[in-house]
């Protein structure tokens, strides 16, 4: 068996990608029909418009996406065909899909956006869908658009702390780092963790260590999104790997939002040397031209993995996850028995 067989049998877990940044083309070309406009509904016009110059674009795009969920319907599509794919194309067991719901709620346009109630029913409706149809376990991370600023904030603390989803396990916050300081949002991490909810920011991405700093010492921080800038601070480095605060790496995005130059130049390496925790993701696979398995295969390339290694990867994933006990320990022993079925195969 190949290394990318071994990769596309694995079961695995994914804990940083976006709620609408997993739609596919067939999915966003199905939106896009819906609502017509900015975004192209054809395969070959999605592809161009995903052509980031840098991560400001990104942005723009992204909101342009953002825009085609309008209605309660537009989330279920969304979130049901997002699971199947996982589910079916990449091996995915569980996921913590990060999702926004200020954008698609909201509140701040009187003529736009659906009720929380109806957002939250539509996601929870898919959740169990696919949970029933496809074995995916689902969790969600309510994520702040960093580039909405204080509002956005209060917001998405009122969603998560009075209309909770069931599935609801951590909060977060995403978007631009520039012009975003972090500690601004100290107090709205601090009630989300005081009811229960785990913190998973963003930092580090396109902004220097010192995020990642603010991210653990003002929000908490219970795994970093990203968190490619630490590799240039040793303190940093040497104090994630005594504390065993986990990152979530996605190489491809990296890659696409010029945050980082080259794959030779990521600091994957760097992470490992330094024995720092960490789960391969896709953040955004669809506008990022990958997969979660393209994502293992350039890990495994850079950090020079046979399948045992994979496999250790895969279960770094569970391991820092928040899944309930019976589903990590189900997920384990699913990658073990990968390994074992491969291995005596070769």
């Amino acid at each position: 068996m190949s290394l990318s067989s071994f990769i596309a049998g694995l079961p695995k877990a994914e804990l940083h990608v976006h709620h609408v940044g997993s739609a596919s083309e067939r999915i966003v070309g199905e939106l896009a029909a819906r609502h017509p406009g900015t975004v192209p509904s054809d395969p070959a016009g999605l592809r161009g418009f995903y052509e980031f110059r840098d991560f400001a674009h990104f942005i723009e795009v992204y909101l342009a996406v953002v825009d085609l969920i309008r209605t309660p319907e537009d989330v279920r599509l969304l979130t049901y065909e997002v699971a199947r794919e996982m589910a079916q194309g990449q091996q995915v067991r569980y996921a913590e899909l990060t999702c926004t719901p200020y954008t698609s709620v909201r509140p701040h346009e009187a003529d736009r956006g659906m009720p929380i109630e109806a957002y939250t029913e539509a996601i929870e409706d898919a959740r169990v869908a696919a949970e029933r149809d496809f074995g995916l376990v689902l969790r969600w991370i309510y994520d702040i658009p960093g580039e909405a600023g204080l509002p956005a904030a209060e917001e998405t603390l009122r969603f998560a702390l009075d209309h909770a989803p069931a599935g609801l396990v951590g909060f977060g916050l995403g978007g631009p780092e520039i012009g975003v300081p972090r500690p601004q949002f100290q107090p709205h991490f601090d009630a989300a963790r005081a009811a229960g909810l785990r913190s998973v920011p963003h930092a580090g991405e396109t902004t220097g260590p010192e995020t990642v700093w603010d991210a653990i010492r003002l929000l908490g921080a219970d795994r970093i999104g990203h968190g490619t800038t630490a590799a240039q601070d040793p303190e940093l480095l040497a104090f994630l790997a005594e504390t065993g605060i986990p990152l979530e790496v996605c190489p491809s995005s990296n890659i696409a939002t010029r945050a980082v130059a080259s794959l030779a130049e990521h600091p994957i390496t760097a992470f490992r040397d330094a024995g720092i925790r960490f789960s391969i993701n896709s953040d955004d696979p669809p506008m990022f031209g990958t997969t979660l398995n393209r994502e293992y295969e350039i890990a495994a390339d850079l950090l020079d993995l046979d399948e045992a290694g994979v496999a250790e990867l895969a279960r770094a994933a569970v391991l820092a996850s928040f899944a309930p006990e019976d589903v990590r320990a189900r997920v384990l022993a699913e990658i073990d028995d990968h390994l074992v079925s491969a291995t005596a195969g070769a």
